[in-house]
């Protein structure tokens, strides 16, 4: 097959890499297959990469390396041997074989780094949810759970939905399914989160000052106080006082005041300059 005629197969190299494969990926797996000229086993595998490519029918790209021309991209992806075939999907390598391969090897390989029914239903019920046609888009999102009960993206989206109409409980419960360790449950943590912070009602914020202006030790009033200005965005505050109650009384509530602040912590990113300096703070509270 000629790669120069077909767009799902292409050739990348050090200078192209992140925009040809890396961002792709992102969109449409992208299976990359590791050759030199030279090496005989390449010459077998590449045609049935391409046959396979076109078979597919889009589900997938191709892309070419030639590891003497790339060095620099075999180093980085540890190629000690050849042919060497990673498969990338949301930017990051997810299954990868090493040597010339039977069809059927090749097929299961393509299993693990092609989406799967659940997940091509998530990415409808995105698209619907896009539209604004939520009950379509849950609906689907159930088909994909009933398909699928562990699929992360089913879980996350159907937990943005349910925060969405206020289902707070639901939203958390699905939210705590998710796969640790994934780029889902790093949102869902962050929509957790942000679920938490919010709950609380603004309240009298004037009172509440005035209650703890008048006993610093009243830390029912301070809490309270410090709920009312995370749910209102004034992070800044609320983590002033988390601060003072965990100095004082860090179980009081369970340890409500320092989960508060953790909570602020991945709501803003760790690279905020309130988690920065408040987690600093916290460290040496806790620490001292």
């Amino acid at each position: 097959m000629d790669s120069a005629k077909d767009p799902l197969i292409f050739d990348a190299g050090d200078s192209d890499f992140e925009a040809t494969v890396l961002e792709r990926s992102k969109e449409t797996p992208v299976v990359v297959d590791f050759w030199a000229e030279w090496c005989g086993p390449c010459k077998a595998l590449g045609p049935v990469l391409e046959k396979l490519t076109g078979e597919y029918g889009g589900r997938f790209a191709l892309a070419k390396v030639d590891v003497d021309r790339n060095q620099g991209l075999a180093g980085a992806f540890g190629v000690r041997s050849i042919p060497m075939v990673l498969g990338f999907r949301d930017g990051r390598p997810v299954a990868s074989f090493v040597g010339a391969q039977p069809e059927e090897a090749i097929r299961d390989f393509l299993a693990q780094v092609l989406p799967s029914a659940a997940e091509e239903m998530v990415t409808a019920a995105r698209a619907l949810i896009e539209t604004g046609d939520r009950d379509a888009a849950t609906a689907k999102l159930n088909e994909a759970l009933e398909a699928d009960p562990r699929c992360d993206g089913a879980l996350l989206a159907s937990a943005e939905l349910a925060a969405e109409r206020n289902a707070v409980d639901d939203a958390l419960e699905l939210l705590e399914r998710i796969t640790p360790g994934t780029p889902e449950r790093q949102q869902g943590d962050r929509l957790a989160a942000k679920i938490r912070v919010g709950e609380a009602e603004v309240g009298n914020i004037g009172a509440l000052e005035q209650r703890v202006a008048n006993d610093a030790d009243d830390h029912r009033a301070r809490i309270d106080l410090a709920h009312a200005f995370a749910a209102a965005s004034r992070y800044d505050d609320a983590l002033r006082h988390y601060l003072e109650i965990v100095k004082r009384d860090r179980s009081f509530q369970d340890d409500a005041a320092r989960k508060a602040m953790l909570d602020i912590f991945e709501l803003l990113g760790s690279d905020h300059e309130l988690t920065e300096r408040y987690r600093t703070d916290l460290a040496k509270v806790l620490f001292s």
